[in-house]
């Protein structure tokens, strides 16, 4: 638990779930929810997966820049993109997820390093850890044939 509470968001689901309405306490989020086709529902709205990959990736990718100017990595036209996974396990259902980061002008230890160091104070990654599984995917030229899970 947080010493002291910077922020709280609020947000409510209305109608029917994963098929209702989501709105936040401060109005600038007010959308639609379908299940994905994927899972048998219409697709005609966002879901709750697609939101928590938002929250994940933006919450991530500040979490690297900021590490990466601090420590002096070079973290211009960085990118993150989250994919989040969602599928049956036992009676209930689990979320993987893969982050892709996108460091274009660092070298691959030092784009790991950075991702690692951001995936151990992000609160997501933090909030995640030992109850869904991560991964950290480097690309461009960063990548490396060898990509730790």
């Amino acid at each position: 638990m947080p010493e002291k509470i910077l922020y709280t968001a609020e947000a409510k689901s209305t109608g029917d779930g994963r098929n209702g309405h989501v709105t936040s306490g401060d109005g600038l989020i007010d959308l639609d929810l379908a299940m994905p086709p994927a899972m048998g529902g219409s697709g005609a709205g966002a879901n709750p997966e697609e939101l928590f990959a938002a929250g994940y990736a933006a919450c991530y990718h500040g979490t690297l820049r900021s590490i990466g100017r601090r420590t002096g990595v070079r973290v211009d036209g960085s990118t993150v993109a989250a994919y989040v996974g969602i599928g049956p396990e036992g009676d209930a259902s689990d979320l993987v997820v893969t982050l892709e980061i996108y460091l274009p002008d660092a070298g691959p230890q030092q784009a790991r390093e950075l991702a690692e160091a951001a995936h151990q104070v992000c609160p997501y990654s933090r909030a995640t850890r030992g109850n869904i599984s991560v991964e950290l995917r480097l690309t461009g030229p960063a990548a490396t044939t060898e990509q730790p899970a």
